[in-house]
C-alpha cells in the first residue's frame, strides 16, 4: 500500500510561533503557517486548506474512476471544498467538508450523474477520515 508523509515544525509558541510544513513530494517545502495564516489571513497556509485541498482531489479522482468504470471515457470536473473550522470548548474541530462539483460528462444523464457522485463522495479515502459532516451540490451541464 502507499504511505506518504509530510513534516511540520514550529518555533515559538501561541500567536508568535512560526510553523513551516514540508510534504515528501517537495509540493510544499517549508511552506509558511501560524496563526496568522490560519485565522488572519496571512499568506502562507494552514491545516484547513491542506484538508480542502486533499479533499477535493481525493473526491475527483474517485469520480473520475468511477464514471471510467462505468463506461464514460469524456468529462470534465471540477471541484472546489471548503472546510469549515468551528470552536468547540476550549479548542477547535473541523465540523463540515462542503464539496461543489461542476461536471460535464458525455453520454451520461443527470440521476446517474449525482447518483455516481454521491457514491464517490463516500467511497473516497478522505472523506472516510474526516469526522465532519460532508455535503455536495453538483452542477451538471
Amino acid at each position: 500500500m502507499t504511505t506518504r508523509s509530510a513534516s511540520a515544525r514550529y518555533e515559538g509558541l501561541g500567536k508568535d510561533g512560526k510553523g513551516r510544513i514540508s510534504t515528501q513530494s517537495g509540493v510544499l517545502s517549508d511552506s509558511k503557517y501560524g496563526f496568522g495564516t490560519r485565522f488572519e489571513g496571512e499568506p502562507g497556509t494552514n491545516p484547513e486548506e491542506l484538508i480542502a485541498a486533499a479533499h477535493a482531489g481525493c473526491f475527483t479522482m474517485a469520480l473520475a474512476f468511477a464514471l471510467a468504470a462505468a463506461g464514460h471515457s469524456a468529462g470534465n470536473l471540477e471541484t472546489d471544498a471548503k472546510v469549515t473550522l468551528d470552536k468547540d470548548g476550549d479548542g477547535f474541530k473541523i465540523t463540515k467538508s462542503a464539496l461543489t462539483l461542476k461536471g460535464h460528462v458525455e453520454g451520461i444523464d443527470q440521476a446517474e450523474f449525482e447518483r455516481i457522485a454521491a457514491e464517490a463522495k463516500a467511497g473516497c479515502p478522505v472523506s472516510k477520515v474526516l469526522n465532519a459532516e460532508i455535503t455536495l451540490e453538483t452542477t451538471f451541464g
